[in-house]
């Protein structure tokens, strides 16, 4: 009887009561990014979580939980009570890429997620002293060259492009990895290497200095602050990169809660405010529900593990 009564204790304190659900909230919100302080997904998070706390009434804290490859913060949030006080931004790389090259503690189903509030832009860019002015006349040099033409990459999505560049193209890529996005750019302002595919925040300091050219837009659309440079498929070469960042609690929260949520964030996205630093930080203020993101997140993961066998990363057996 001791042992049931003990059960009975645990089940009452890990299930919240409708009504607690029905106030929610009534306190603080814990919003954890997966990465470090001043980057892009940090500075768009604290964006959001402003227009977050017009629409839920309390204070948002962001909380920074970077490491692994942005795996540290999803890996907390899975942890944590589904009461919805806390709160995680699951990157669509944390989601469906990396668990293919790194063992992370989580999987799909370990979130309820509430939704998109922003995607990545990606940019090619070349030094500004080379011979190419457009992604035409850098394919046609990497296929005609004898060695192959090299480029900097941190590693996935932005060397999964070339990889795909070249398979549609017959163009001949080698990467050569470094520690950051900042870096591989520039290697290409340096010269080591002859392009690199960026986000803004890295690539525009380089271009705005002369020192590297941007070729195209390798998100589905183009640069709202560039809009005279075309996408790849513009370009001539069906090739994006479609990256999110998205929020979600961890499994188990109840269904007033996380709707409450969406309907918030799906309001914050409507804020003038919210869109203006989006842009600024060289995000696209894109709105998209929970189930759609799931839905988005689960075929990537099963899209992803072919293309990365191509870039030569080792893969975790599944």
């Amino acid at each position: 009887m001791k042992l049931l009564s003990t059960l009975a204790c645990t089940v009452a304190l890990s299930v919240v009561p409708p009504a607690f659900a029905a106030g929610y909230p009534d306190q603080e919100v814990q919003l954890v990014v997966n990465y470090g302080a001043g980057g892009v997904t940090d500075v768009a998070t604290r964006v959001l979580a402003k227009a977050l706390e017009k629409q839920l009434h309390k204070p948002i804290i962001v909380s920074n939980k970077p490491g692994a490859q942005a795996t540290l913060g999803p890996a907390f949030v899975a942890r944590q009570k589904p009461d919805g006080y806390t709160v995680g931004v699951v990157t669509y790389s944390a989601a469906a890429i990396m668990p293919h090259l790194i063992e992370v503690p989580y999987t799909t189903s370990d979130f309820e997620f509430i939704g998109v509030f922003g995607r990545f832009r990606y940019g090619l860019v070349v030094n500004a002293a080379s011979p190419y002015k457009s992604v035409r006349e850098l394919v046609e040099a990497a296929k005609t060259s004898e060695k192959p033409l090299f480029f900097g990459a941190p590693g996935a999505p932005n060397n999964i492009a070339f990889f795909e560049l070249a398979q549609v193209s017959g163009a001949k890529f080698e990467q050569v990895l470094y520690k950051s996005g900042t870096e591989s750019v520039s290697a290409v302002a340096g010269g080591q290497v002859a392009a690199a595919i960026q986000t803004p925040s890295e690539i525009l300091p380089q271009v705005d200095s002369g020192r590297v050219r941007l070729l195209a837009s390798v998100s589905p659309e183009r640069w709202e602050d560039r809009p005279d440079i075309p996408t790849m498929p513009e370009a001539g070469y069906d090739v994006i990169i479609d990256s999110w960042m998205g929020l979600a609690l961890p499994k188990g929260a109840p269904k007033e809660v996380s709707q409450r949520l969406e309907q918030a964030l799906a309001a914050a996205m409507k804020d003038p405010e919210l869109k203006a630093g989006l842009n600024r930080m060289g995000v696209d203020p894109v709105w998209m529900s929970g189930p759609a993101y799931t839905e988005k997140i689960i075929q990537g993961y099963k899209d992803m593990r072919p293309k990365l066998e191509q870039t030569g990363h080792p893969l975790v057996k599944q």
